[in-house]
């Protein structure tokens, strides 16, 4: 390991380590809820937690939530560019940038600080120098193991440059002590081979000899002796550590790259997994035109791309319901009575009359048909009340026939009729009315009516443009007559379909009602008391739009009941203190 490499890995760890423990702060919009909508948010990303307040100036106070990056997610939005999501568990905060750079930085930076929770973040620990004592062999044995965990890479490494220095003097001392050991073996050889050939020739006498050889031995036992005070043994055994610590740390190394490897290769895995999804985005916009998304919750709203489960869109639209349901209660506390007006006139032939004649017609001749219980469900019973479905779905809308049938009394079926015809009354008693308005009126008793309902979050706002037809149904001499009324979806030029973004309702309801007179006792006049109608109420609507199934037929099997109890007890109300009108 050369000292230019080694300084090139430090490089890298630091560079690594500003962009992992860099804070990351600023404003973001943050989707609050659906009566303000988007609003801006201060955040902060630190230490593996992303958390907002209400403005910068705000910081210094506790923060207004706060999210855990170690178990979050984050989902770029699909069709908005500066959107992104941050999931952990069931919370969720819908945010949106000021730019897609300022996106992608975010959600870069997301990651990488979650990638670093996913082990313990390196910045939170303590910087130190090599901790490791290079004086005695205990030492370097108690640092070669449990001090190296918990520790930077960086520092890891800072640490392997103290153990080469200390091996290689190690290794230098060793191999003078060797060098020395070799040249006096080499040198008592020779030696010995002198005393052989001065044997033979006889040239020197042995304290010759003996002198020469003392002379030459002594340098060299003194400097052996020097590397003897170096202790070789306890050199030996510092080795020993050093190579123990050297290999500590390198396994200690080693798992960190694992760990960070195993980190990128998640990264990599999201990457893949976002480039197959933008693909098969890309591809089925390319082979179909894509509806139009409409940020309403943001992605919670009616809609074929909507996201919101069946479960939260029943209690959504329950929860708006029940609101109208108390604003018409309190508008109705403030209701002055209503002028009875005349009985419709005479038949008069317009330009819709035989669509109206036939509707009614039919209405009449199938209205009051048994029910057959293999086809018809019965959804609610309630005293008097009974209300029948019969499933019917065409292209995935929910189209299903609705037959309710409900005794009152007090009342006769002019006045309930009256009341479910009138357009200045209907304001009253329908409280999902935005507005309604007569466009034309074809005859006193048939009049074409626009109305715009009153939206209900998640579903779209509707309209509905149709005829209303009121009529008189005589029966025998002695019987009170039928009545009934009629609501017919018809097209019109002051009202066309799609106009100002809305989901037209077509419709054919009927509101069908007889009466019955029971004679009062001891030739008293006839009272409330005495008077009993039957209502059989028909509904055939085509919502439009898309909502799930059980979405809709939940609602319906809750408000055609109350409808009905609502409105009866309106016209009871209404009509108390005035005249019966037969």
């Amino acid at each position: 390991m050369t000292d230019d490499h080694v300084s090139h890995l430090s490089d890298d760890e630091s560079s690594d380590e500003d962009v992992h423990f860099g804070e990351l702060q600023g404003t973001l919009s943050k989707w609050t809820n659906y009566l303000h909508g988007w609003q801006d948010r201060f955040f902060v990303l630190k230490e593996g937690t992303l958390s907002y307040y209400k403005s910068e100036t705000e910081t210094h106070y506790d923060c207004r939530g706060a999210i855990s990056l170690q178990r979050a997610s984050f989902v770029p939005h699909e069709f908005d560019d500066c959107r992104f999501d941050v999931r952990c568990n069931d919370s969720v905060w819908y945010l949106r940038a000021s730019s897609v750079e300022g996106r992608h930085r975010w959600i870069e930076m997301l990651e990488i600080q979650k990638a670093e929770s996913g082990y313990g973040s390196e910045g939170s620990l303590q910087r130190h120098g090599s901790m490791l004592s290079i004086t005695s062999g205990t030492n370097l044995s108690l640092a070669s193991t449990g001090s190296f965990k918990g520790r930077g890479l960086r520092e890891k490494l800072s640490e392997l440059e103290t153990f080469r220095d200390i091996v290689c003097r190690q290794v230098d001392t060793l191999q003078a002590y060797f060098d020395t050991c070799a040249a006096t073996a080499s040198y008592l050889e020779d030696g010995a081979l002198d005393d052989e050939a001065g044997d033979e020739s006889g040239s020197n006498s042995p304290d010759d000899k003996r002198r020469n050889r003392a002379a030459t031995l002594v340098p060299l036992v003194s400097s052996a002796h020097a590397l003897n005070a170096i202790d070789f043994k306890g050199e030996a055994i510092t080795f020993k550590a050093t190579t123990g610590g050297i290999i500590a740390c390198l396994s200690h190394c080693l798992d960190l790259m694992n760990q960070r490897e195993e980190a990128w290769r998640r990264r990599l895995d999201k990457e893949v997994e976002r480039r197959k999804k933008m693909e098969d985005t890309l591809r089925l916009l390319s082979h179909e035109k894509t509806h139009p998304v409409f940020l309403g919750g943001p992605d919670y709203e009616e809609g074929p791309y909507s996201r919101i489960t069946d479960e939260e869109f029943f209690d959504a639209l329950d929860a708006a319901l029940d609101k109208l349901d108390q604003e018409q209660v309190d508008k109705n506390s403030l209701t002055s009575p209503i002028h009875m007006p005349d009985s419709p006139g005479p038949l008069i032939v317009h330009r819709l009359s035989e669509e109206v004649e036939r509707v009614v017609q039919e209405h009449l001749k199938y209205d009051k048909m048994d029910l057959d219980e293999g086809v018809w469900e019965l959804i609610h019973s309630e005293g008097e009340m009974k209300v029948y479905r019969r499933e019917v779905e065409k292209d995935g809308v929910v189209l299903d026939p609705l037959k309710a049938v409900h005794v009152v009394k007090g009342i006769t079926g002019h006045e309930l009729c009256h009341y479910f015809f009138d357009p200045s009354v209907r304001m009253q008693w329908e409280g999902t009315l935005e507005t309604t308005a007569v466009i034309e009126a074809l005859a006193d008793d048939t009049l074409v009516f626009h109305q715009v309902h009153k939206r209900v979050w998640p579903a779209t706002q509707r309209d509905a443009c149709f005829w209303s037809h009121i009529r008189c149904v005589a029966k025998g001499d002695d019987d009170q007559p039928d009545w009934i009324v009629v609501n017919c979806s018809t097209e019109h030029p002051t009202a066309p379909a799609g106009g100002n973004k809305l989901v037209r309702v077509v419709v054919n309801i009927a509101f069908h009602v007889e009466t019955t007179v029971e004679p009062p006792a001891n030739g008293k006049d006839i009272s409330r008391d005495n008077i009993t109608c039957k209502i059989t109420y028909v509904a055939n609507v085509n919502p439009g739009g898309w909502a799930p199934a059980s979405v809709l037929r939940a609602v319906c099997k809750r408000e055609y009941p109350k409808f009905l109890k609502r409105f009866t007890q309106y016209v009871k109300e209404q009509t108390d203190s005035k005249a019966i009108l037969f």
